[in-house]
């Protein structure tokens, strides 16, 4: 499965349809999350508020590829997009093992293909880096093989 995740705004839906089997626009219209670890425990992959991110762990899980198009926020993802990191963290589990000899949490629906960023809007150099750094160290926590980053001047330098 392909899921896209962009904070770019509805007309962009339109765009994306076609190019991944689920899209998420980060329009802020839902919760964010309120730490209860329901996720894990009680509904495993499945967040007791009963938006439009309710299952977004099974979809993140679920993704062989991850396509995140977010504005850059210094040298991280934008608000909203963050937003929908957090809601996913009921893809993996409550247990740790050992990966990669770093102790990690157990991935609920095994490993994906990759996870490909594009972040645009102005960037100074430190947060070019830090956003690299972060996108491999994401791919690596959510069960990717794979981390690309790429910096877009524009988010219209995506269509």
């Amino acid at each position: 499965m392909h899921l896209i995740i962009h904070d770019m705004g509805p007309e962009y839906d339109e765009y994306f349809k076609g190019k991944a089997d689920k899209i998420i626009s980060a329009n802020g219209k839902y919760a964010p999350c309120q730490g209860c670890f329901g996720c894990w425990t009680k509904h495993p992959a499945e967040c007791f508020m009963k938006d439009t991110l309710y299952t977004v762990c099974r979809d993140v899980g679920r993704s062989d590829i991850l396509t995140i198009i977010t504005e850059n926020c210094y040298g991280a993802y934008s608000p909203q997009v963050k937003n929908i990191l957090d809601r996913s963290i009921g893809d993996s589990t409550p247990f740790s093992t050992y990966r990669g000899k770093q102790m990690h949490h157990t991935l609920r629906y095994g490993m994906g293909e990759r996870i490909e960023v594009f972040a645009y809007g102005d960037f100074t150099d430190d947060e070019e880096k830090t956003f690299t750094e972060m996108v491999q160290r994401n791919a690596y926590n959510f069960g990717y093989r794979e981390g690309r980053f790429t910096r877009l001047e524009t988010k219209e330098d995506i269509l």
